[in-house]
């Protein structure tokens, strides 16, 4: 997969890495994190050398750093109480060209390894494995393969698939073409179908490359970055790779003189030493990788242009992006690098940012641009603002702007207050408990790492908060660093203005390279022959795969499974006549509150507004406060307040739904008064009638579904095909699904808000009523009674009111047996959905394992290495009785619903093996035991009402799901089921056999404010 450089998120510092105010320090090490019991600098064991060794008290961890002595691999261990280890392993994989062979050879290389020469262990080993992340990801100038697992023999046995994978791949032939690229007939049964690009990555890209927002980012990135090339591939130059670039690319490259390997948890460093240098002894050095790329120089203003494709549901006129970039610090220099990431928050994060001020609440456009700010993934940072959904003659205008704010803020100062606030988050950050902390350390390390930034300094957070803060009390510090980076015209301007016919240009140019490639073999009737062939013999190759012994391979058993699961003790009270359930944990001086706000049959003119109702109560403000005011109280005194919507189906029947609004947030012990008074505030205060903020709002939401959709289409597919199967999937599609998309792609194009300002008032009045209201705390012992009397205070000034209820029946909702979205991407996104049973129905149990085997056995066969598509699987919602099948960026959509079709035939039969169940079963426990955050123990049964007992029944029964059990629900569920009643969506390109006569409702997604009759469902 794609990661880092080419990630289009928005780059906006501290989202997820956010910064904070000095910590007291605190006595913590244990006999895993004492430096003491760790290995000393100079120390050798295994043929590695200690260079050093430091603890990090804030983090409660100790970290070694150590190097391979004949090779001269680069080694860091975190030591830390914490069994959820980690380990990557990643090489520094800069591409000369745009030929995507970083990320063919990341596929490829998990393809077969000299040691398990058998068909993509890595797959393989996701069903023989309890680990709770499994993964491999190429960066811009990196490749990094990373696991996580909490059972310690599973660790040796990925730990041991992963290196020789990366060390000593097979790297065949079929596999690349399988990965990578080929030329092959459509339909390999049809000998007569057209010949065309196919392999896995050249797919993934063509649907990345028809996406408006990636390709915005990855040719601002070839601009300004014209070093590095693209990793992830452009299919123009895909098809330039050959298998002798990718054996020579993988020479260079993957070497441990090349490599940066990471471990974490509380296995001991030296059991990892010794298996770390049993594997690397067997190289010698050669000369690594050294070279750090950095971007344009900047001496003086550049501007660009290019075109790219529209975005389908936004406003025809507002199509441009552009963005306005500067040459930044080396990011070596910690202190500089974290000061520059304080002053990106407070230029760019939050309702109140002077940047969100001047561009978005101006109406320049609707949302920052996918480069907009601080990257500092590479030796020399770099830092961007823009906007995307903008009007032709407002190009300049954004750019003006933003150099207006800047010189502004330079006049005006930073307010302390802001800059406590963003430090505020850093100490809640550290506090906060998370379950894949390890993963996160190893995330946050590795750019930097790979890029000269010292991973200690960048490990020591309270050492750089100080010297943040020596600084910046000195005064003028922030503005000092505006005046040294910002305050010039030494930036690059890029634009990416709208072409319609792109998607077609595209085609054509692929029609002409496909020409191309095809008279090499002097011309089609010459070449159909051999690559007929080559496709039958690549077919050939992948069914024999799916029978191969794989006996290899390591593994764990299901009697590595405990049988009875670990309870959660929970208590349970009463606070103002409102339920409140209490978990009392270790929760480092934090306090987590959740509460449910339940409303039966709700008008539905009230519940499709649910969503923007939960965004509208933290964007508008109240009649007396801004929503900047509020939201610096916020960040000052709390980890977050959030609103969402909730659609649960009850444990023991489809037709019982529970629905409502969830309110949640968290904060120092000390501070949950506060955080209870912001979340009154934000329920029973907000402005409903700010018309302007509400627009800013609605076109914000509505050009984030659009990189929603380009991401996640087959959770859309996937959301609307189950939507008539039962009252909560019906509720999860209005409010989440395609029908939400239509509703806020039809207002945004159509400007009128009226409706909707009535609507949110009218669910104000009635969101957060105490009756029918549930709450959860979760705290430490100590700070229960302090709790009990905020919440009390809270649930007090709540209103007693009823909620309306509907007095006609729902609306007439129209979902097809066969839905087609119509998207400009050339690949499509695919789901089919069939109702099954509740959570405590023991058919769910078998269901559940049913979908690990045919996910595992069948669909990534035929649709992902056959069909090309990038992925595919099968599903069972254990608490929303739902089955289904899904693929993601699928070039061949008729084809996979064929599969699909037939997978209760091809499940029914097969002669599963005891083996085959055991694996299903592993992939099915791999998220049933995935360790919990402490803020989220207890919340299923909140949430859902399943108790432990459910819990342990349901446990019990996955373990003993048996052959003639999963015959027997293929019959009743894939079989008779799917005749009887069953639904299929696509999103993706338009093709011909997409028609009403073969049967196809198509539902358009190009908005046009003349048209508003195509939102209406």
């Amino acid at each position: 997969m794609l990661r880092g450089g080419l990630s289009i998120g928005r780059r906006l510092a501290f989202r997820r890495d956010p910064l904070a105010r000095q910590l007291t320090r605190r006595s913590y090490a244990t006999a895993i994190t004492d430096l003491r019991q760790l290995p000393q600098p100079g120390d050798k064991l295994n043929g590695f050398t200690v260079q050093r060794a430091k603890s990090v008290p804030e983090l409660e961890l100790a970290a070694v750093q150590l190097v391979h002595d004949k090779t001269g691999a680069d080694y860091i261990h975190v030591a830390r109480e914490d069994k959820n280890n980690v380990f990557a392993i990643g090489f520094k994989t800069n591409p000369d060209d745009d030929t995507g062979v970083p990320h063919i050879l990341e596929h490829t290389t998990l393809c077969g390894s000299n040691k398990y020469p058998v068909r993509d262990p890595f797959f393989k080993m996701l069903n023989r494995s309890l680990s709770n992340y499994m993964n491999a990801f190429t960066s811009s100038d990196h490749t990094t393969y990373p696991f996580a697992t909490t059972n310690a023999t599973d660790y040796e046995n990925l730990r041991d698939v992963y290196l020789d994978a990366t060390l000593h791949p097979l790297l065949k032939e079929a596999d690349f073409r399988q990965e990578g690229w080929r030329i092959g007939p459509g339909d390999v049964a049809d000998p007569k179908s057209p010949l065309l690009f196919k392999g896995v990555v050249y797919n993934e890209m063509k649907g990345q490359m028809s996406d408006a927002s990636y390709l915005f980012y990855i040719r601002f990135q070839d601009h300004i970055f014209p070093s590095i090339n693209n990793s992830g591939g452009d299919p123009e130059k895909i098809t330039d790779l050959t298998l002798e670039n990718l054996r020579e690319f993988h020479k260079k490259h993957y070497h441990p003189s090349n490599s940066k390997i990471f471990t974490y948890g509380d296995i001991p460093i030296k059991t990892h030493l010794k298996k770390l240098g049993d594997k690397l002894s067997a190289f010698e050095k050669i000369r690594a990788e050294q070279e750090l790329r950095e971007p344009i120089k900047l001496d003086a203003p550049q501007r660009l242009r290019v075109y790219g494709p529209n975005d389908p549901l936004m406003d025809k006129d507002s199509q441009y992006k552009t963005s306005v970039s500067w040459i930044m610090n080396n990011t070596s220099d910690i202190v500089e690098t974290f000061s520059l990431r304080v002053l990106s928050n407070l230029l760019l994060n939050g309702y109140g940012s002077p940047m969100y001020r001047g561009l978005i609440e101006a109406k320049l456009g609707s949302d920052f641009s996918p480069n907009t700010g601080y990257d500092t993934s590479s030796k020399t940072g770099v830092f961007s603002v823009g906007l995307q959904n903008v009007r032709q003659e407002h190009v300049q205008q954004v750019e003006d702007t933003i150099h207006q704010v800047l010189q502004e803020m330079r006049a005006g100062g930073f307010d302390s207050k802001k800059v406590d606030g963003v430090l505020h988050q850093l100490e809640l950050g550290l506090k906060h408990k998370t379950a894949n902390f390890g993963m996160s350390v190893m995330q946050s390390l590795t750019s930097g790492w790979f890029n000269g930034v010292d991973p200690f300094e960048a490990l020591s957070v309270e050492e750089t908060v100080s010297k943040f803060k020596e600084l910046y009390a000195k005064g003028g510090y922030l503005e000092g660093l505006l005046e040294k980076y910002f305050l010039n015209m030494n930036t690059l301007t890029f634009t990416m203005a709208p072409d319609r016919d792109y998607s077609k240009v595209l085609a054509a140019e692929e029609a002409t390279r496909l020409s191309r490639e095809i008279e090499k073999y002097g011309g089609e009737a010459a070449a159909r022959g051999p690559l007929t062939k080559q496709e039958a013999e690549l077919a050939a190759i992948q069914e024999q795969a799916k029978k191969q012994d794989v006996s290899c391979l390591p593994t764990l058993r299901v009697e590595d499974i405990p049988r009875n699961m670990e309870k959660t003790e929970l208590k349970t009270g009463e606070i103002e006549g409102v339920p409140v359930q209490w978990r009392i944990a270790p929760t480092n001086g934090l306090t987590y509150f959740r509460a449910v706000s339940s409303f039966k049959d709700l008008p539905e003119e009230l519940r499709i507004y649910l969503p923007l109702f939960t965004e509208a109560i933290l964007r508008l403000g109240t009649g007396k406060r801004s929503m900047e005011e509020l939201e610096d109280e916020i960040k000052l005194k709390t980890g977050g307040i959030r609103a969402s919507t909730h659609v649960s189906t009850n444990h023991s029947n489809l037709e019982v739904t529970e629905e409502g609004l969830v309110f949640s947030g968290f904060a120092l012990d000390n501070n949950i008064p506060d955080m209870f008074e912001l979340l009154r505030t934000v329920l029973l205060e907000t402005n409903f009638t700010q018309v302007s903020k509400l627009r800013t709002l609605v076109h914000g939401i509505a050009s984030g579904f659009v990189n929603s959709l380009a991401e996640t289409g087959h959770a859309y597919a996937r959301t609307f095909a189950a939507a008539h199967l039962t009252p909560a999937a019906r509720a999860n599609e209005v409010l989440g699904g395609m029908t939400q998309v239509r509703l806020i792609s039809n207002m945004a194009a159509t400007e009128v808000y009226n409706e909707a300002l009535a609507r949110l008032k009218g669910i104000a009045e009635f969101a957060a009523r105490k009756d029918q209201l549930r709450a959860a705390i979760t705290c430490s012992a100590d700070a229960t009674s302090a709790n009990e009397s905020a919440l009390a205070k809270f649930l007090g000034s709540l209103p007693e009111v009823e909620s309306p209820v509907a007095n006609t029946p729902l609306f007439d909702f129209v979902a097809p047996a066969k839905a087609f979205f119509p998207l400009p991407y050339q690949v499509s996104y695919t789901a089919m959905c069939v109702r099954t049973v509740p959570y405590t129905n023991k058919d769910g149990a078998t269901l559940q394992t049913l979908a690990q085997l045919l996910t595992h056995k069948h669909l990534h066969h035929e649709i992902r290495e056959k069909g090309g598509a990038y992925g595919a699987g099968a599903f069972h919602r254990g608490a929303g009785g739902v089955f289904g099948f899904y693929s993601y960026r699928d070039p061949n959509v008729p084809n996979t619903l064929k599969i699909m079709e037939g997978a209760g035939e091809f499940a029914l039969r097969n002669d599963w093996t005891v083996r085959d169940l055991e694996e299903a079963k592993l992939s099915v426990f791999q998220g049933v035991d995935a360790p919990t955050s402490v803020s989220d123990e207890g919340m299923i049964n909140f949430m859902d009402g399943i108790t432990d007992d459910m819990r342990q029944t349901r446990r019990e029964q996955l373990l003993d799901v048996g052959v003639n059990d999963i015959h027997d629900v293929a019959q009743r569920y894939l079989i008779d089921q799917v005749r009887k009643m069953s639904a299929v969506a696509v999103l993706g390109e338009k093709k011909d056999w997409a028609t009403p006569e073969e049967g196809w409702d198509v539902f358009p997604l190009s908005i046009e404010p003349d048209e508003p009759e195509k939102v209406k469902l």
